[in-house]
């Protein structure tokens, strides 16, 4: 009794004994979506683990051990719209447009519809395979004041429903925060990325103005289509706007967005494992192929690693 007493106490007292008796794996189990994006004119090629590289921020070489294409049985998704009702100008047309994306959509998509108003998220329709309800779901905006839509964007993230199908958001507003600071950096857009970015959910965002576009700030209206575009490329989505008036037609643009849901793939990798519970970490993908662009998040959540008792 008193030779097991005497090892505890040794254990207790040199917690680098414990540790090597009970070591620290050296990578845990991360994922992350990676889009094909531009495919300049030719079809995009199915691609396996060897054809990228991924790296940390550390630009350490990061094991790829999975690389998923989502289709055939791994193709659902969950696509919300995501309306800003303060986006009004002359959208009849370019809702006409959206109904007609909506109504295009492979079976395995499910369509949720959103709006915001004054800064709050409303969800009309969650996520269904009913084309007509979805439809239902969707009006033109309404019109109201600008707020920022950010923080309806981290509100619909955090109250989504994980499930087995991978998940994305199309907004439709003018990215305008009124109240962000003025600096290159809007905290509410931040948020809402981090959210994003821990859920695995891509952000998609088409510009499109209130009616009053013409008077309005100019530096308000270039500051909203930054921040925008910011979004949607550290979620490994895209944005499109051209100049600060409606765009003639959203009908190219929600083509080009179909075309990046129909080639994704779950990339699996091991990656350093994050300190405490977990955390956003930098991580770089990149093709082999130099004529294939690939579109992934900024960042990825990597778990954590507990330490073994002893």
């Amino acid at each position: 009794m008193k030779t097991f007493g005497k090892i505890g106490c040794l254990l207790m007292a040199c917690p680098l004994l414990a540790l090597a008796q009970n070591p620290l794996p050296a990578t845990v189990p991360a994922h992350m979506l990676v889009t094909i994006g531009h495919h300049y004119g030719h079809e995009p090629p199915v691609l396996t683990g060897a054809d990228l590289t991924i790296v940390s921020s550390e630009y350490e070489p990061l094991a790829i051990t999975n690389l998923i294409p989502l289709r055939g049985e791994r193709a659902g998704l969950e696509l919300f719209i995501l309306v800003d009702n303060c986006s009004s100008c002359e959208a009849g047309t370019k809702f006409q447009e959206l109904s007609r994306f909506i109504s295009s959509q492979p079976s395995t998509t499910a369509i949720g519809v959103g709006y915001i108003t004054n800064g709050q998220l409303e969800v009309v329709e969650t996520p269904t395979t009913d084309r007509a309800r979805a439809l239902k779901a969707l009006s033109t905006p309404a019109g109201s004041p600008p707020a920022s839509p950010y923080g309806a964007l981290k509100d619909l993230i955090g109250a989504w429903r994980e499930t087995s199908s991978r998940r994305a958001v199309l907004m439709v507003t003018n990215g305008i925060n009124p109240a962000a600071p003025a600096s290159a950096q809007d905290p509410s857009a931040e948020a809402a990325i981090a959210a994003a970015q821990r859920a695995g959910v891509t952000v998609y965002a088409i510009y499109h103005p209130g009616a009053d576009y013409a008077t309005a700030d100019a530096s308000k209206i270039y500051d909203g289509q930054v921040q925008m575009a910011h979004v949607a490329h550290d979620t490994g989505g895209e944005a499109y706007f051209m100049g600060f008036g409606p765009l003639p037609s959203i009908a190219p643009f929600l083509g080009d967005i179909a075309d990046h849901l129909s080639n994704q793939y779950l990339l699996e990798f091991a990656a350093n494992p994050a300190a405490g519970a977990g955390a956003l970490q930098d991580v770089t993908v990149k093709s082999k192929a130099f004529d294939l662009e690939l579109m992934t998040p900024e960042r990825a959540w990597v778990p954590g690693q507990a330490s073994p008792r002893p």
